[in-house]
């Protein structure tokens, strides 16, 4: 497992998260969870395709918009 360092203020701001929460038992357990929420959301959005339709829609609308 690799090892990283974090500053003492947000160390201490997620340990406070920590102790009121019932949903998680350490600060590594937390800070591991928000970093795989993130790397799923990305993942999410970077699967985002549009179909050629869609695409031209698009820029239809901003064309309207005048950004186009």
């Amino acid at each position: 497992m690799a090892k990283i360092e974090i500053k003492d203020e947000i160390y201490e701001e997620i340990k406070k998260r920590v102790d009121e929460s019932e949903e998680f038992s350490s600060v590594e357990e937390y800070v591991n969870f928000v970093l795989e929420e993130i790397l799923k959301d990305e993942e999410e959005e970077a699967e985002v395709v549009y179909s050629e339709e869609e695409e031209e829609q698009v820029k239809e609308r901003l064309r309207g918009l005048g950004y186009l």
